[in-house]
């Protein structure tokens, strides 16, 4: 686990590679001509590639999910037990694991009570949105159908959850989608200008841009809107935390019109934004419904979660004897046993080991170098983010705030790479705004692995910009 390859001749699995995989997001047309990156193996905060290349990897798997790092043999070998023991049986029955792993993660959500276990974060969502379909049937009449999302947000990548996404290039070329789904405006003060709220700051920008999601309801009707889907800081739409006063009104305005309030936790949950366990529980808020994926077993084994009220699940059994009274769905691979083994292992190691407080520590940390960074670097136009969770956007200009163009994001990223840093960047996400690199490294990672991160950044904007 040092980097050292297993096998010194590894041309058999990069041509079996280019022959038969489809990778996520990547245009193979330039495989033609190159070889893909094949990650061989990891250990803590580092990752090598087929040609023994090392990288710090300063967003946990690329995709924000590995966040008590590589190599943990612990997790390996719970999972390795349980699987000899009992690999699967369909969630209609219950299972050890998934009976402790869901008293572990309830402990740590007070108001919430009842766990649905899915296979990824798309899924969980789903469930959410069926949940709330079918609530408007038993208890509106077939009124409060309607969805609202945000945009930037980003809910996953089924056709339902793209319909519920924020992110227009994400979902060019993928419609019709799903009706009854409204978007309501974003929440970034820096680009508050966008909002008509560019007189505003603070908390009372905060306040106003919430108000924004009341017009909306207005405007749809109260009596038709069921539920209010948010990230509690915004992901791969730019890294947006959320405005002092935003989800206090939020809260009020659910409140007040009757409407489920979903916060989807794929990337901010389990530890991702320092101190708390979730990124919601920093503001206060009280959900009716909490999804989560990446983070809960660290991508040890593939598990994700939506989670309930009591309220909420005693809707499904208020009459035994009608056949559609329960929540007739299944999710085939949330019986997988894996799943709740890594996650209670890797919830065990985050709270062993110190590791949201950590990620607090190293957060305040990264964002210190990256805002002394900001200082040099005229190209940086705003750096925000939560705990280990860390965005820089990039602009042309302070004033007039044009975004950089996107092939210098994928420039200062490859030459990240080129100094053994993985960093990430918004990209196919937000049509002419996909100008912010991203930073999420896994909860583990150390002062020196922070400061050799925005080292590289330093160092790319330096040879991209000048």
């Amino acid at each position: 686990m040092d980097g050292t390859l297993k096998e010194n001749d590894l041309s058999h699995v990069v041509s079996a590679d280019k022959a038969h995989v489809w990778h996520h997001l990547v245009q193979h047309k330039s495989f033609e001509t190159s070889d893909p990156r094949i990650i061989i193996e990891g250990k803590g905060m580092r990752v090598w590639d087929q040609n023994g290349k090392e990288y710090i990897d300063a967003v946990s798997g690329a995709v924000w999910t590995v966040n008590v790092g590589y190599g943990r043999t612990r997790i390996a070998d719970a999972v390795r037990d349980q699987l000899v023991r009992m690999p699967y049986f369909a969630q209609a029955a219950g299972s050890i694991p998934g009976a402790l792993y869901a008293e572990k993660l309830i402990e740590k959500m007070p108001g919430m009570s009842r766990v649905y276990y899915t296979n990824s974060g798309s899924e969980a969502n789903e469930k959410a949105f069926k949940m709330v379909r079918q609530i408007a049937h038993k208890k509106y009449g077939g009124k409060k159908t309607k969805i609202l999302y945000r945009d930037r947000d980003y809910h996953g990548s089924t056709l339902a959850a793209m319909s519920a996404g924020g992110q227009d290039e994400r979902n060019m070329q993928y419609g019709p989608f799903a009706p009854d789904f409204v978007r309501v405006p974003h929440c970034m003060e820096y680009r508050k200008d966008e909002l008509g709220l560019g007189h505003l700051s603070g908390r009372d920008f905060g306040i106003a841009a919430a108000n924004q999601i009341e017009e909306v309801i207005l405007r749809e009707g109260p009596e038709t809107v069921g539920s209010l889907c948010l990230e509690p800081v915004t992901a791969g739409g730019g890294v947006i935390t959320p405005p002092e006063g935003y989800w206090e009104r939020v809260q009020e305005i659910c409140t007040q019109y009757d409407i489920l309030l979903h916060i989807d936790e794929v990337v901010c949950g389990v530890g991702r934004t320092g101190t708390e366990w979730f990124g919601y529980q920093h503001y206060g808020i009280k959900p009716d419904f909490v999804t989560m994926a990446k983070g809960v077993a660290s991508g040890y084994a593939a598990i994700a979660c939506m989670v309930t009220t009591e309220e909420v699940f005693d809707l499904f059994k208020s009459n035994a004897s009608d056949k559609l009274d329960h929540f007739r769905d299944i999710s085939t691979f949330g019986g997988c046993t894996a799943g709740p083994t890594a996650a209670l292992e890797n919830m065990a190691i985050i709270e062993e080991e110190g590791l949201l407080e950590n990620c607090t520590a190293m957060g305040a940390r990264m964002m210190d170098n990256l805002n002394a960074l900001m200082e040099k670097h005229d190209v940086i136009g705003d750096v925000r983010g939560k705990g280990l969770f860390i965005g820089c956007e990039l602009v042309k200009d302070r004033q007039t705030k044009e975004p950089v163009d996107e092939a210098d994001i994928g420039a200062v990223v490859a030459d990240c790479g080129a100094q053994g840093v993985i960093i990430g960047a918004a990209n196919r996400s937000v049509p002419g705004r996909n100008n912010v690199i991203a930073f999420s490294p896994a909860l583990i990672v150390t002062a020196a692995d922070t400061d050799a991160i925005t080292t590289a950044v330093d160092n790319a904007l330096t040879k991209v910009f000048g």
